[in-house]
C-alpha cells in the first residue's frame, strides 16, 4: 500500500514539473509576442520585456526560448540602430537552437546588419540562407521580405535592374497579403533606385506613397525614414526650405525613439543642404553630430557621408588642407568597405543558391516521377500475379521490356537535365558579363547625351533672334556632347572586345584622323604602321593609348599651327613604340603650364605602367613617343 502511495506522489510530482514547465514556456512565448508588438512604437519598454524573458528562459534552460528571445533583442537594437551589439544577439541565439525558422529569423537579421555595416557579401550569404528556409517552408510572407532585404543590398551596390527584379517579388507577395508594412518598405526603397537614377518624380511618387502607408501603421521609425527620403528628392528638386524641414522633422522623431544611427543620416542631409546655401558655422554643428553618432554605431554610409560633407565644409572655407585630409579619410574608409565587398563574390553566391535550388526542384521532380512509374509497376504486377498461370511467360517478357523501356525514359532524363544544367550555366555566365559591364557603365548615359543635344537645338532655334554671344555658346556645348558621345562610343567599342588589335587600333586611328581631316584646313596626316596586324593588347591598354594618341593629334591642331602630323608604329624587344610628331610652333617644356590635356595623357600611360616621353622646341615642332610592354593581354576592362 505504501509502494503505490509513493508511485503515485512520484508521478503526481511529474505532471506538475511538466506543467511548470509548459507555464514557463507560455510566459515567455507570451513577453516576446508582447514586445514584437511594442517595439515599433516604444524600442526601450520592448528591451525591457524581452530582457525579463530571457532572464526566465535562460533560468529554466529552454534552448528554444532563448534563441527566439535573443535573436529578438538583436532586431530591436538594429532598429535602434546599434548594430554590432543587434549581430551579437542573434549570432548567441545562433548557437542555441536547432529550429530551423528561428535560424531563418536569425540570419535575416545578421544579414540586416551586416548591411548597414557595409559587410555586403556577408548579408547576401546570410539572406539566402534565411530564404532557403522560408521557401522550403513555403512562407509567403516571410520569403518576400527577405526578398526586399536582398533587392536593398543591389541597390547598394549599384545593381539597379537585379535590384528591381527582387522589388517586384516581393510587392506582388505583399500586395496579395495585404501587407501594407512589407508594401511600405519595398515602394521606400524602389524609390530609392529611381533617385539614384534621376527619376525624381517618380521616386517622390513613391516615397510619398510609402509615407501614407507608415502613418496608417503608426510605425514611427517607418515614418522618419519615409519623411527623410522626401526631404531628399526636395533636396534635388531645389526646394531647400522643403527638404530642411522634412531632414528635422526626421530626425526629431528617430531621437524620439532612440535610433541615432538614423539620427546621423538627417544630420549628414541637413548639413549638405545648409553648405550648399553658405550656413557653414549651422553646417559644422551638424556634421560634428552625424559624424560622432556614425563613429559610436558604426553606420558605414552614414561615415562615408560625413567625411564627404567635412571635405566639403573645409574647401569652402578655403581650408584646403583640412579638405584633402578628410577626403583622404573619406578614400581610405570606402576602400576598407570596398575590399570587404567582392561583388563577383556575391553574384557568385546567388548562382550558386539559385543552381542549387533548380537541382533540387529537377531530383523533386525526379523523385515524384519514379514514384509514380513505380506506383503503375505495382499496379501491373498486381494485375499479373491474378491472372491464369498460363500468362507468366509472357508476363516475364512484358517486365522485361518495361524495365528497358524505363530506364531509356531515365537516360533520356539524366541527358535533358545535363543540357538544361549547361544552359543555366552558359546564361549564368552571359549574365556576369552583362552585370559587368553595368558596373562601368550605365545604360542610359548614351540617350541621355543625345537628349542633351537635341534640346540644345531646340534652344538654338527658340533663341534664333539671340545675341552671337549666346548661340556660340550653345554650339559650344552641343559640340562638346556630341564629342563625350564619340568618346562613349569609343568605351563601348573597346568593352566588346576581349582584346585590341592593332588592326583594330589602327582602323580606330583612321577614323580619327579623318574626322580631324574634316575639321581643318591645310594640314596633312601621316600614318607609318611597322608591326605584325596580329600582335594585340588588353583592352584597357588599347583604349588608353587610342585615348593619349587623339590627345596629342588634338592639341597638335588646337595648339601648334602644325602643317603636317604623322604617327609611327612599331615594335622593339617586345614592347609597342608610337611616335606623334608635327612641324608646329613647339613649346618650352621648363616654361610651360602642363595642363589637363598633358597630365591626363602621362597619368594613361602610368595606369598601363608604360612611358611617355614629350620633346618640344619653339618653331621645331613636337614629338611624343608613347611605349608599353605587349606580354600582357589579358581583359582588362
Amino acid at each position: 500500500m505504501k509502494l503505490k502511495q509513493k508511485q503515485l506522489l512520484r508521478i503526481l510530482f511529474f505532471c506538475l514539473f511538466l506543467n511548470s514547465l509548459n507555464n514557463y514556456a507560455q510566459d515567455v512565448n507570451a513577453l516576446n509576442k508582447e514586445a514584437m508588438d511594442l517595439y515599433k512604437t516604444n524600442q526601450k519598454e520592448a528591451i525591457k520585456v524581452l530582457t525579463n524573458a530571457l532572464e526566465i528562459a535562460e533560468r529554466h534552460n529552454n534552448k528554444k526560448e532563448v534563441s527566439k528571445t535573443k535573436n529578438n533583442l538583436g532586431i530591436v537594437f538594429r532598429d535602434l540602430g546599434e548594430f554590432q551589439k543587434a549581430k551579437k544577439y542573434s549570432e548567441d541565439a545562433l548557437t542555441v537552437t536547432t529550429d530551423s525558422l528561428i535560424k531563418a529569423a536569425i540570419y535575416n537579421n545578421i544579414g540586416a546588419c551586416n548591411r548597414k555595416l557595409g559587410l555586403y557579401e556577408d548579408a547576401i550569404s546570410n539572406y539566402l540562407k534565411s530564404l532557403e528556409i522560408y521557401e522550403a517552408k513555403k512562407m509567403l510572407n516571410e520569403t518576400a521580405t527577405v526578398h526586399n532585404n536582398i533587392a536593398i543590398v543591389y541597390n547598394y551596390i549599384n545593381l539597379n535592374k537585379k535590384s528591381l527584379e527582387y522589388y517586384d517579388k516581393a510587392i506582388k507577395v505583399f500586395e496579395k497579403l495585404n501587407n501594407n508594412k512589407g508594401i511600405s518598405q519595398a515602394y521606400n526603397n524602389i524609390a530609392i533606385v529611381y533617385a539614384n537614377e534621376g527619376d525624381l518624380e517618380k521616386a517622390l511618387t513613391n516615397f510619398r506613397y510609402s509615407l501614407s502607408l507608415e502613418k496608417k501603421l503608426k510605425d514611427k521609425k517607418g515614418i522618419a525614414e519615409s519623411l527623410n527620403n522626401v526631404g531628399s528628392v526636395h533636396y534635388y528638386l531645389k526646394a531647400i526650405d522643403s527638404s530642411i524641414y522634412y531632414f528635422k522633422k526626421s530626425a526629431d522623431i528617430e531621437r524620439s525613439i532612440g535610433n541615432f544611427a538614423g539620427v546621423s543620416a538627417s544630420y549628414n542631409n541637413i548639413a549638405q543642404v545648409l553648405l550648399e546655401i553658405e550656413r557653414f558655422k549651422e553646417s559644422k554643428t551638424y556634421i560634428d553630430s552625424a559624424y560622432r553618432i556614425a563613429k559610436k554605431y558604426q553606420t558605414s554610409e552614414d561615415i562615408e557621408n560625413a567625411l564627404l560633407n567635412y571635405t566639403d565644409y573645409f574647401e569652402k572655407k578655403g581650408n584646403y588642407k583640412s579638405s584633402l585630409n578628410h577626403h583622404k579619410k573619406y578614400l581610405h574608409f570606402k576602400d576598407s568597405i570596398a575590399k570587404k565587398t567582392n561583388i563577383k563574390t556575391i553574384q557568385e553566391i546567388e548562382t550558386k543558391y539559385q543552381t542549387e535550388k533548380k537541382e533540387k526542384e529537377i531530383a523533386i521532380q525526379k523523385e515524384q516521377l519514379l514514384e509514380k512509374e513505380l506506383a503503375i509497376k505495382n499496379r501491373n504486377l498486381y494485375a499479373i500475379l491474378i491472372t491464369s498461370a498460363l500468362l507468366i511467360l509472357g508476363i516475364i517478357f512484358f517486365n522485361i521490356y518495361k524495365r528497358n523501356q524505363i530506364k531509356r525514359k531515365q537516360l533520356q532524363k539524366e541527358i535533358d537535365l545535363k543540357d538544361a544544367l549547361a544552359i543555366i550555366k552558359t546564361q549564368n555566365k552571359l549574365q556576369e558579363q552583362r552585370l559587368r559591364i553595368s558596373r562601368d557603365l550605365h545604360d542610359n548615359i548614351g540617350s541621355q547625351l543625345t537628349f542633351i543635344i537635341s534640346s540644345i537645338d531646340n534652344l538654338k532655334f527658340i533663341t534664333k533672334d539671340a545675341n552671337t554671344k549666346l548661340k556660340d555658346k550653345l554650339a559650344n556645348i552641343s559640340s562638346f556632347t556630341s564629342e563625350t558621345i564619340h568618346q562613349l562610343r569609343d568605351t563601348i567599342w573597346a568593352m566588346n572586345k576581349n582584346e585590341i588589335s592593332m588592326e583594330d587600333l589602327h582602323a580606330r586611328i583612321l577614323s580619327f584622323i579623318e574626322k580631324a581631316k574634316s575639321a581643318t584646313e591645310n594640314i596633312t596626316f601621316e600614318i607609318h604602321q611597322k608591326i605584325d596586324t596580329n600582335v594585340s593588347l588588353s583592352t584597357i591598354k588599347g583604349i588608353n593609348i587610342f585615348r593619349v594618341i587623339q590627345e596629342a593629334i588634338n592639341n597638335a591642331i588646337k595648339y601648334a599651327n602644325a602643317s603636317k602630323v604623322e604617327i609611327y608604329i612599331s615594335k622593339e624587344n617586345n614592347e609597342l613604340q608610337i611616335l606623334i610628331t608635327d612641324n608646329g610652333d613647339g613649346f618650352d617644356l621648363k616654361n610651360v603650364d602642363l595642363g589637363n590635356g598633358l597630365s591626363n595623357m602621362e597619368k594613361r600611360m602610368s595606369e598601363i605602367d608604360g612611358e611617355i616621353n614629350i620633346v618640344s622646341k619653339l618653331k621645331k615642332g613636337t614629338k611624343i613617343t608613347l611605349s608599353t610592354t605587349l606580354k600582357d593581354t589579358a581583359n582588362g576592362v
